[in-house]
């Protein structure tokens, strides 16, 4: 216990180095990160990222990044670079080499290969006068931070830096491509983000699981069907069969008196209730329904109703 406020502490100067150096970041968003960005939209090959040490650890996030959000890409390590994998470049490719200093001995053998067969090579460096930026066909240069280390040696600050370059890349090059939710599904279709990315029509009630009433029914049947399909609502449909309304357990509540049954659908429900169509996301859903505050919500075509999910039904989903 004697030592928590000492770890705070560090926690807090840890943070503080970081978002400083973070900050400055604005100054590395000029007309070379467009080149960049650019040159990596127009190249008709994959991203190769590369880089040694914690460098390489933040290029291979890059690139699994890259790949998930349209722009195919991957990861060799300058050391295995050297030992055959060089092969796996291509000359319709472009490469990012990630170095800190723009020093590191282990790159000289990718930026050899680049020069030799006209491969593009974009550099991530603190450092304009290394030899990786100099040979590099744009360079990304960023203010060289204090690491968080207090001995100023670890690698810090500077792996924060890359990984959000690295981070603005991919989400520039996203909203270049357009890339859609959909999209984003077929590459996540495992685990609590792809169930997320499951749309309305995979997850929703359909048929005679419907609860729906005419609106000049009677509500002496009408509350039969909304008890009976258990979904604590009951659309109110036309003669058309689009949905004019809904009739809530709160609507029963507030308007329930000794007349209550022999009134019509239409005197109790709520008009205009909120719809969905098939193609909305089960998290873009989970967020509308609490924005609303409701707890069932019909899909409709046309305002014609395909099918109704319960909050509950999409919770279970994604825990």
């Amino acid at each position: 216990m004697k030592n928590n406020k000492k770890i705070i502490n560090s926690a807090n100067r840890t943070l503080a180095r970081e978002l400083s150096s973070i900050k400055n970041l604005k100054s590395t968003f000029n007309l070379n990160f467009c080149r960049a960005v650019n040159l990596i939209y127009n190249t008709k090959g994959k991203v190769v990222i590369t880089g040694v040490g914690k460098s390489a650890h933040i290029g291979n996030k890059i690139s699994a990044t890259l790949t998930s959000t349209g722009t195919p890409s991957y990861f060799v390590h300058a050391t295995e670079a050297s030992h055959g994998d060089l092969g796996s470049i291509k000359k319709d490719d472009c490469v990012i080499a990630i170095s800190n200093s723009g020093e590191t001995s282990e790159l000289k053998n990718i930026i050899q290969f680049t020069r030799r067969f006209n491969i593009k090579l974009i550099s991530i460096t603190s450092n304009s006068k290394s030899l990786v930026h100099k040979n590099a066909t744009v360079g990304i240069i960023y203010k060289k931070p204090i690491e968080a280390c207090p001995l100023n040696l670890a690698p810090t600050s500077s792996t924060s830096m890359s990984m959000i370059i690295g981070d603005c890349i991919a989400i520039s090059l996203l909203e270049l491509r357009g890339f859609k939710s959909k999209q984003f599904k077929s590459l996540h279709p495992g685990g609590n983000l792809g169930k997320d990315l499951q749309t309305l029509n995979d997850v929703m009630h359909s048929g005679k699981a419907l609860p729906l009433a005419g609106k000049d029914e009677k509500m002496s049947k009408a509350l039969l069907t909304m008890t009976k399909k258990s979904f604590g609502c009951v659309g109110v449909i036309n003669n058309k069969k689009q949905i004019v309304g809904i009739i809530t357990d709160g609507d029963l509540r507030r308007k329930l008196n000794s007349k209550f049954f022999n009134k019509r659908a239409s005197e109790i429900m709520t008009k205009n209730p909120t719809l969905a169509n098939k193609s909305m996301l089960v998290g873009e859903t989970i967020n509308l329904m609490n924005t609303k505050k409701i707890t069932s919500l019909f899909i409709c075509e046309t305002k014609i109703p395909m099918g109704i999910v319960h909050i509950h039904d999409l919770l279970r989903l994604t825990s």
